[in-house]
């Protein structure tokens, strides 16, 4: 983009540094998920004998309250990442805004 605005905000030290808080903890969060995800999918074609494994003495197998664990976490990590984003990558996005707007 050759818009003037654009690179003043991309120069700017508060992008930078609200790139470099970002962006990690996005491909973290992500990593996160995809090995809680595939782990569990990997447990349901590799090791249906495990999940199979009834919990005491219902009906309920290991495989509810796991399947549920991953929800719950992915539930988790979207809180987390939503209170980050609302504390800190909010409050640079407005400093950088009130600084490139000046």
């Amino acid at each position: 983009m050759s818009d003037p605005i654009v690179q003043k905000i991309q120069n700017h030290p508060k992008y930078q540094e609200l790139r470099a808080k970002r962006d990690p903890l996005g491909v973290t969060l992500t990593i996160l998920m995809l090995i809680v995800y595939f782990g569990y999918i990997g447990l349901i074609a590799f090791d249906k004998e495990l999940l199979a494994t009834p919990i005491g003495a219902g009906v309920t197998t290991l495989g509810i309250p796991l399947g549920l664990a991953v929800i719950l976490f992915t539930i988790g990590i979207t809180v987390y990442y939503v209170n980050v984003a609302n504390k800190k990558f909010d409050v640079l996005t407005e400093e950088l805004l009130k600084d490139v707007t000046k």
